[in-house]
């Protein structure tokens, strides 16, 4: 039971692949977190929020039904919630740019695919039986799907079902069983959510906070802080090169008559060639900065 209802509550994984760096995304928009060995809950020091930590899969249910304001949750995660509750009170704020894998089909590496007909009235095991029934009704596929609450790569071995479909990073755990991927039914990765629910206007307000926070934090992943030197004849060449940015800040240099100085924020990677094309372009005493903090 909530001891202080003008806080915020922010539900994250308690242990898993997304667990670590929910917490990193956390403390990089600032927030000073108590962590307690193998606590439920976590008091954020210099915020007026709370975490709680709970199982992936309450997740969505912790958001929809308010109890938390905040979750961050894999998308796969979320969709698997939707589709067996019929329930969407909730919205996803933004994609976080990690935890990202993909929901795929795999079978024997020795077995024969030619595409999806191939299925016919096979068994599919997976613990995402709500998108794997939905990817096949959709696509008119009579197979069956078998739910399993782990070890999905055995099912194939034991002799359960001929195929799986689970979640998958870099392939590892497939190569391991013998197993190759088939077929991509469901892209995922971690989400920000928030509920639907109405909130009075003090905690609307720090949700609003945190919320561009966040979103300054994603901001910086790939953003860098380009300055340069170029002469006035450059500046629309160069001004076009420059990889994500708005409208740059033009400033002339002092004592360097057509010369200017410019700065931008670029919000996409800047490579090498990037540079070089600048530089190409009349562009001197080039600078590429990282940027600690951005506030949209």
């Amino acid at each position: 039971m909530r001891t202080d209802d003008s806080r915020l509550h922010i539900a994250i994984q308690k242990s898993g692949r997304l667990a670590e760096q929910s917490r990193r995304l956390l403390r990089d928009a600032g927030l000073r977190l108590q962590e307690g060995k193998n606590a439920l809950t976590a008091r954020i020091e210099n915020f007026p929020a709370d975490l709680m930590y709970v199982r992936d899969d309450d997740i969505p249910t912790f958001v929809a039904d308010g109890v938390c304001e905040l979750g961050i949750v894999g998308s796969n995660v979320l969709r698997e919630f939707e589709l067996a509750e019929r329930d969407s009170r909730y919205e996803i704020l933004s994609p976080l740019g990690f935890g990202r894998c993909a929901l795929k089909l795999a079978a024997a590496a020795t077995s024969d695919w030619h595409g999806l007909a191939d299925l016919g009235e096979a068994r599919i095991a997976t613990s995402y039986p709500h998108i794997v029934r939905d990817f096949l009704e959709q696509r008119q596929i009579a197979a069956t799907v078998v739910t399993m609450n782990g070890a999905v790569e055995l099912a194939p071995r034991l002799g359960i079902a001929p195929f799986i479909c689970d979640l998958v990073s870099t392939g590892a755990t497939l190569e391991a069983n013998g197993l190759r991927p088939l077929e991509t039914l469901f892209e995922s990765e971690a989400v920000l959510v928030r509920t639907r629910g109405a909130l009075d206007e003090a905690r609307q307000e720090t949700m609003n906070g945190l919320v561009r926070r966040i979103g300054g934090v994603l901001a910086t992943k790939e953003s860098k802080y380009i300055m340069l030197n170029a002469p006035e004849a450059a500046l629309p060449a160069i001004s076009a090169l420059l990889p994500g940015a708005e409208a740059p800040t033009i400033l002339p240099l002092h004592a360097r008559p057509g010369q200017f100085a410019v700065h931008a924020v670029c919000q996409e990677s800047v490579f090498w060639e990037t540079l070089h094309k600048l530089k190409a372009n009349g562009a001197s005493a080039i600078l590429v900065l990282p940027i600690e903090k951005m506030m949209l």
